[in-house]
């Protein structure tokens, strides 16, 4: 049985980083505009989403920066974490992927976000396999990330499929001998599979 590794971000879940923004930045345009360059892009996030900086240091970052409104570090949190909605389609999707498929998660993100979206979203919880930047310190988009999935399951490389909506982390997949699908949308995805 083949395994497919599953992006989360804009292919279970959609993502929107401007909820946040828009929910803690001080002035309703370049404030957003900053806190979204500063905190939802950039090596700042990557070091978060990599294991080199805590949840708490990031969000006591974004506490201080003068963009950002005043706020309890407990709303700051929710608000990092409730960005993320249903994407059309994929409970039905993954639900049949499993059906043909062993299904493993593989995902840049960071603690926060990943806690919020297994509680809020229970298909996540169904998966047989987690690989998670901020755990193994790896970004997809990198080659480095796809060799620790390969390395650490003892499994070829010919034997997974990375669905994922990024060309970049497509890219580094089919360095690592991966076969992937770049994802828009769940038709075209299953019918490519």
């Amino acid at each position: 049985m083949s395994i497919i590794l599953l992006d989360i971000g804009n292919v279970v879940v959609s993502v929107d980083f401007l909820r946040f923004c828009r929910a803690v930045a001080l002035d309703p345009v370049s404030g957003v505009q900053e806190i979204f360059r500063k905190y939802c892009s950039g090596e700042l996030k990557d070091k978060l989403e990599t294991g080199l900086m805590s949840p708490f240091d990031y969000l006591e970052v974004i506490a201080g920066d003068p963009h950002c409104r005043e706020i309890s570090r407990r709303e700051l949190r929710e608000l990092w974490q409730d960005i993320f909605r249903p994407q059309q389609g994929a409970l039905e999707a993954v639900t049949q992927l499993k059906a043909n498929y062993s299904v493993w998660v593989m995902s840049d993100t960071d603690p926060l976000h990943f806690i919020f979206l297994l509680n809020n979203f229970p298909l996540l919880r169904s998966v047989d396999r987690y690989y998670l930047s901020f755990e193994h310190g790896k970004m997809k988009n990198s080659v480095e990330a796809f060799e620790h999935v390969l390395d650490s399951s003892g499994r070829g490389a010919d034997e997974f499929i990375l669905i994922d909506d990024k060309p970049e982390n497509c890219a580094s997949a089919s360095k690592a001998g991966i076969r992937s699908l770049l994802f828009q949308n769940w038709d075209d995805t299953l019918a490519s599979l």
